[in-house]
């Protein structure tokens, strides 16, 4: 019989699941379906994570990359974490998925005049 290792390495699909319970509070949409995912990179127990934000002026930029951090190291086998946020390629409602499309539309807040 093999045995475990007590900390199995973290996979991408974990971390995406992790981030997709992070909603973005004036869209309600969360942050992956939103596009704002760009890149998860992933070296032993250690995760970095591009992404952005849908306005450079977002005031909740710093309790986003708080949020995504805390949601990544609350991930067995994490080590450790950086959240870059760029501002290239510009965010826009193309990158929102079918998925984030549908959430938006059946929110009642009608589909965004960006």
């Amino acid at each position: 019989m093999m045995t475990q290792p007590e900390t199995s390495p973290v996979t991408e699909e974990q971390i995406y699941s992790a981030l997709r319970k992070l909603l973005d509070p004036e869209l309600g949409v969360n942050i992956v379906d939103l596009g704002l995912v760009y890149d998860v990179q992933i070296e032993g127990g250690n995760v970095a994570i591009r992404m952005t934000l849908t306005t450079r002026g977002c005031p909740m930029h710093a309790s986003f990359v708080q949020a995504v951090d805390r949601a990544v190291w609350a991930l067995d086998g994490v080590t450790g974490v950086t959240t870059e946020v760029v501002w290239e390629p510009a965010w826009n409602p193309d990158m929102i998925s079918p998925e984030g499309k549908r959430a938006l539309a059946g929110g009642g807040r009608g589909v965004p005049s960006w």
